[in-house]
């Protein structure tokens, strides 16, 4: 069996050594070196010829950011960032992710030795998940200009309209490894008057304000972190907090954000499961669901509760998907309408909602 080649590039040479240790205990990887910053991994990269980096965001002489946009431009490979849980942090591991890198590995920030040892098999899961990917560019979309943002105040007191009605169309999105710059993709080409979208992507608690924030700042509809209570509504979309599980639920007058602290589902919190269940009980055919890419089978089983109450349901193709393990799950399992590359996907969400009936696509 062909093992995969590591290469472990970290200014900190206790996180060499760890990360090193962790990795070599699997018998399907190689570390066949380690580099204290980017000039030294320049070189060792062009004698050892690696098949994945992990690479850390912040080191001396040249940062990793900076790193990684010469490598892929002039020599695209599976790179895993290994980041710490902070808001700059999580902010520089999303540029990251912009720019090709694969996936992202959160390092403790204290009790290093101990904690370390509790992510070994996430570390080695992801490496070994990174050597079957093929390193993606920046997708390129057509962005729509988003004008600047002026408070209605400004001008004049808007009249409120009603949330989301019975009936009135609500996107839910899932996502998993990749999904970052997929849901970007989706959000970038959304109009400001767009239906509310409703988003579940594995993130890290520290992860996905700065996560929202970004989304926020690329796509002209408002995009916030879920809170409880929210009303949920047109050119607003909801990304679920790291910590708990979004779902929506009617008040009777409106549809509103629910937080949920349980314990993971598919091991994961938030779930994409919780979410697409709790729309097929409260919004049912007035849901459109898509299922981006990402590791595991998270969401499928949700996506065909979705799909047997008459919602219009999508996943990701393989080839535009950095890992086709959810969609392709809902996929094998009947639970999706269409399968599209990742940019039809939204020109399509838009398409179904303006459709009499959202569940256009019913089996």
């Amino acid at each position: 069996m062909t093992r995969v080649r590591v290469l472990v590039i970290d200014d900190s040479a206790l996180v060499r050594k760890l990360m090193s240790t962790m990795l070599a205990c699997d018998p399907e990887i190689e570390v066949v070196g380690t580099a204290a910053d980017p000039l030294i991994a320049r070189e060792k990269i062009k004698q050892l010829n690696p098949d994945v980096l992990t690479l850390d965001v912040e080191m001396p002489r040249m940062d990793g950011i900076t790193f990684l946009e010469n490598l892929m431009r002039l020599r695209p490979m599976p790179v895993v960032m290994v980041s710490s849980l902070t808001v700059e942090g999580a902010d520089v591991t999303l540029r990251a992710l912009e720019m090709g890198a694969v996936d992202f590995f959160a390092k403790p920030d204290h009790d290093l030795a101990s904690r370390f040892g509790e992510c070994a098999q996430e570390i080695c899961d992801k490496v070994k998940l990174a050597a079957r990917t093929r390193p993606r560019a920046r997708t390129t979309v057509r962005k729509l200009d988003v004008a600047p943002r002026l408070s209605a105040d400004a001008v004049l007191p808007r009249a409120q309209t009603a949330g989301s009605r019975g009936g009135s169309p609500i996107i839910a999105i899932g996502a998993s490894t990749g999904g970052t710059e997929a849901v970007r993709v989706v959000l970038e080409a959304m109009p400001p008057d767009a239906p509310p979208i409703l988003v579940t992507q594995h993130i890290p608690a520290a992860f996905s304000g700065p996560f929202a924030a970004r989304m926020d700042r690329c796509s002209a509809m408002r995009v916030c972190e879920a809170q409880d209570g929210q009303p949920i509504q047109s050119g607003h979309a909801y990304v679920a907090p790291g910590s708990h599980h979004l779902l929506a639920m009617w008040d009777g007058a409106k549809y509103v954000c629910r937080l949920h602290d349980g314990p993971p589902v598919n091991r994961h919190k938030p779930s994409v499961d919780v979410l697409f269940r709790s729309l097929a009980a409260s919004a049912g055919a007035a849901t459109i669901a898509a299922l981006l890419t990402g590791m595991g089978d998270d969401g499928a089983r949700g996506l065909l509760e979705l799909r047997q109450t008459g919602a219009a349901t999508l996943v990701q193709d393989e080839n535009s998907s950095v890992v086709w393990g959810m969609p392709g799950a809902a996929w094998k399992l009947g639970a999706a309408g269409e399968m599209l590359p990742l940019d039809h996907i939204a020109p399509r969400l838009l398409a179904l909602a303006r459709q009499p009936l959202a569940g256009a696509l019913r089996a």
